[in-house]
């Protein structure tokens, strides 16, 4: 085993083994994992808010048996890829040993480490974006054709995890226009391939057009909801968090792109950058959806400052310190970014998450924890308590759920044979219809019980309220489980009636 070879599977193990131990045994599945695991038993070609990409891999996980371990390691997968593509970009763009180690450190101890923490789309679309950037690299070194149909292949399995991988060819195309790659798009392959990549994506393309587009009104309510308080001075700012170890190597990419000799085929690279942010900023993106941008820039830097500090002084003092500032600049950060600590210990020493303002939620209020973790509490009581609640019952019984957390923490952590679902998300397209059932478990947020047994009571023979999370950390907390019996109406009816309202809506 060479040395390089011995040094790469150093950072990939140690990729994985961060992945894990950034989580508190405290803390469970957060509730965005929920839905993605239960679209894992729903297999489609499209779904409400996601393409099918992630569905694909919680089906695998299911296969693996379901676990916490497996949940936790997809986005660690991902995310140790995105490392060792930029390995070896480095390595496509001749660079030193030095240059592959400053790579591969800045991309360990940056801003991937949160993001790859939770099974989400996210992972996968910086891996993808990375792995397109390294296809042109690629294609700029050898001219070999068969990278194009590499990239629509890439593209395809991006498109279909995440539709935010249009903001690099947003940024791509003119890049390459302005340049002498233009060249490019007089061969033919080129438009070929562009054939294949949308026959790949086209299954979920159909499937978006016979359910009117949900992607349309997701991205409308998006925009209503979450992207309309989105600053864009915030958006440039946080930009230099992501990677704030390796941000003089960023700015040396930029450098590099423009005055290095050996980059100038590269280019393109260049003026993608700008094209891609400035897209991001007009649409009001969230910050975190432009991570996928930079691994690429952190090669290219890396490269260059392997070349211009090989020797001397330089190379005795400039290069060792570069190696250190990524490590010296992630210790503060690593008791407050990540769920490392225990709810009690956040509360007891709130002092540095409320400097940085991890405590304030989208309600504009400090809480006890920040927003992220307090979505990793509360489930498996939950899941317990509709439980006890539902093995008392006889017949067919209902769970119905408020948001997509509740009933996919529930499918997720529950003993019973028990299918929850919501008027939420997904879940709206996945009731059983074909029974007629007697009772209905009620899962309400906290702040929506007062009135519940007032006005649902009256169709049931019997109504109660059975339990309520109690963990005063969970964001859930409060959430309680109403138990209703012997239905006097037909409940599949107004279920009928109720998802035909929110389908229209």
């Amino acid at each position: 085993m060479t040395k390089r070879t011995a040094l790469l599977l150093t950072f990939l193990s140690l990729k994985f083994a961060l992945q894990y131990f950034l989580v508190d045994s405290a803390y469970e599945l957060h509730r965005d994992e929920f839905l993605h695991l239960d679209q894992g038993r729903h297999l489609a070609w499209g779904y409400l808010s996601v393409p099918p990409f992630t569905s694909w891999t919680s089906y695998v996980i299911l296969l693996l048996g379901n676990s916490v371990f497996w949940v936790k390691f997809f986005p660690a997968l991902y995310g140790a890829l995105t490392l060792w593509m930029v390995w070896k970009a480095i390595e496509v763009l001749k660079g030193t040993l030095f240059a592959q180690v400053l790579g591969a450190s800045c991309v360990l101890l940056s801003a991937l480490l949160r993001l790859n923490m939770l099974y989400q789309p996210n992972s996968f679309d910086v891996l993808s974006w990375t792995a397109l950037y390294f296809i042109l690299t690629q294609y700029i070194a050898t001219q070999n054709r068969k990278w194009w149909f590499a990239a629509a292949f890439v593209f395809a399995l991006g498109f279909l995890n995440k539709y935010n991988i249009v903001f690099l060819l947003i940024g791509l195309f003119p890049a390459l226009l302005l340049t002498e790659q233009r060249r490019l798009f007089r061969t033919y392959h080129v438009y070929v391939a562009m054939g294949v990549a949308l026959l790949l994506v086209s299954p979920n393309l159909v499937w978006q057009y016979h359910h009117g587009f949900p992607v349309i009104h997701h991205l409308r309510e998006l925009s209503e909801t979450q992207l309309e308080h989105v600053n864009r001075f915030d958006f440039l700012k946080n930009q230099l968090l992501f990677f704030l170890g390796g941000l003089v190597v960023l700015f040396a990419s930029c450098y590099a792109l423009l005055f290095y000799p050996p980059f100038r085929p590269y280019r393109p690279f260049l003026f993608s950058i700008v094209f891609t942010l400035s897209a991001f900023v007009y649409c009001k993106a969230k910050d975190y959806y432009a991570i996928g941008v930079y691994p690429i820039y952190i090669a290219f830097g890396a490269v260059y400052l392997g070349h211009v500090l090989r020797e001397g002084w330089k190379k005795k003092y400039l290069q060792p310190l570069l190696l250190l500032l990524p490590v010296l600049l992630f210790l503060p950060l690593y008791n407050v970014a990540f769920p490392n600590t225990s709810p009690e210990y956040i509360v007891r020493h709130p002092e540095q998450y409320k400097r940085l303002g991890m405590l304030r939620w989208e309600d504009g209020k400090d809480h006890a924890l920040p927003q992220d973790f307090a979505d990793m509490l509360g489930w498996n009581e939950l899941a317990q308590k509709v439980d006890r609640a539902y093995s008392k019952l006889h017949g067919h019984t209902l769970i119905l759920c408020d948001n997509y957390g509740q009933a996919g923490a529930i499918n997720y952590y529950t003993q019973k044979q028990v299918q929850a679902v919501s008027f939420n998300a997904d879940y709206l397209n996945w009731f059983d219809l074909s029974k007629r059932y007697d009772n209905v478990i009620r899962v309400k947020e906290a702040g929506n019980t007062d009135t519940e047994l007032q006005e649902t009571g009256p169709f049931f023979e019997h109504a109660v309220l059975a339990d309520s999370i109690t963990n005063p950390y969970a964001r859930e907390f409060g959430t309680s489980v109403f138990v209703f019996t012997g239905a006097k109406i037909d409940v599949r009816k107004r279920i009928e009636e109720e998802i035909e309202e929110v389908s229209w809506e």
